[in-house]
């Protein structure tokens, strides 16, 4: 995983090398580019993570890159209810009609910052800084209990 930043007024040669590069653009805010095999990731105001690939040296003439390899924790949460249990955790609203595939948010899960992108119909890639991987595990599987109680899915 790789930070990239542009440097002021690189936006576009950097989008461009992106394509050339690694086959996906660079995503605009809320947005995520690419697929399963490398994304970028709109990662906050002027930042993208690139994950999945290594960022060819190319870009670094347009932008700044950071390695965020050991930062960030990652699951994949997928099936039926995902988005209920998300909306346990989630002060954002990640239904499918309004959060659709290619979406992306950095929002609060419980009470840590987080990651998330809708990478599939049912399907999220959720981030969290590395110190918090238990407690993110510890919370979902809280959440999934609480909504496989409910009986309805």
């Amino acid at each position: 995983m790789t930070s990239v930043a542009p440097y002021t007024g690189q936006d576009d040669a950097l989008s461009a090398a992106l394509q050339a590069e690694h086959g996906m653009a660079f995503p605009s805010i809320g947005r995520s580019t690419g697929k399963a095999g490398g994304r970028a990731i709109w990662f906050g105001q002027g930042v993208a993570l690139l994950q999945g690939v290594v960022a060819a040296p190319a870009l670094a003439e347009f932008a700044a890159l950071t390695d965020q390899s050991d930062a960030w924790a990652v699951v994949r949460l997928d099936g039926i209810g995902a988005e209920d249990v998300l909306a346990r955790l989630v002060p954002a609203d990640l239904r499918s009609p309004a959060f659709k595939r290619g979406h992306t948010v950095r929002t609060e899960l419980a009470h840590m910052q987080a990651s998330i992108t809708r990478i599939g119909a049912q399907a999220f890639q959720v981030m969290v800084f590395r110190s918090m991987a238990r407690t993110l595990v510890h919370d979902l599987k809280v959440a999934m209990a609480a909504v496989a109680a409910r009986g309805d899915i």
